[in-house]
């Protein structure tokens, strides 16, 4: 747990500093991006400085999320994973980040590996199980490293696959190519695990589902969302 005194030595308020936190990581914008937004705010500060406090403060606010979403979802999360895999490239390298979902679209775990085969698959689903248990349902796409990770897992006949069966997973990768575009990609693999861990925090955090509720609704569900961020690491 994050200790009260988080923002004890910084003169810049806590509120300045989840406001730009946020807009990086939940927006596709560049530091120099977020410097300028914030400057039209009457809020001085170079993106050098926001970029250190992304490092500093991001995986702390990510933390904090996932404990407590964690704790709330664990079961209910339980139903059906899906689980693919993109490539990206850091510093002109092809990495592979595995990615998994619920059936409602919430990011459960992201992981980068150099590799993409039955290790580091196999890597990804025990990570991915000792956080969430273990599901009812596994749908992947026909690659054979999935059936042979579940097969030494003992969950062969839990996977599923199809043709449209992964479309979730699929879709979910979107927001995250969107803030890779914008960061002109990687430049080392531990630069994309931390930032994809944080990214997928913040995505759940803020991400409400509008087109399957109400107008009222989602507004609701939005300022609750933004009350709890302000609240974060706040003791």
């Amino acid at each position: 747990m994050t200790r009260p005194a988080t923002f004890k030595y910084f003169k810049t308020s806590p509120e300045i500093i989840r406001l730009a936190v946020m807009l990086y990581i939940r927006f596709p914008l560049s530091l120099r991006n977020v410097e300028d937004l914030l400057h039209e705010r009457g809020i001085d500060v170079s993106h050098e400085t926001v970029r250190y406090w992304w490092n500093r403060f991001g995986p702390m606010f990510a933390s904090e999320i996932r404990r407590k979403r964690v704790q709330q979802l664990r079961a209910f999360s339980k139903w059906k994973w899906h689980v693919d895999e993109v490539f990206v490239k850091v510093n002109g390298k092809r990495h592979y980040l595995w990615r998994a979902v619920d059936h409602e679209g919430e990011v459960l775990e992201a992981f980068v590996t150099k590799r993409r085969n039955k290790k580091a698959a196999l890597k990804f689903l025990k990570k991915l199980m000792k956080r969430h248990g273990k599901a009812e349902n596994v749908v992947t796409d026909r690659f054979a490293s999935y059936r042979a990770a579940l097969r030494e897992l003992g969950a062969t006949e839990k996977q599923q696959t199809g043709r449209w069966l992964n479309n979730r997973v699929e879709n979910s990768h979107l927001p995250f190519r969107r803030r890779e575009r914008a960061m002109q990609r990687f430049r080392r693999m531990r630069s994309l695990q931390k930032f994809a861990s944080v990214h997928s925090s913040v995505y759940n955090h803020f991400n409400q589902e509008r087109s399957l509720a109400s107008r009222d609704t989602f507004k609701l569900t939005r300022t609750a969302a933004l009350a709890e961020w302000r609240q974060l690491c706040s003791g």
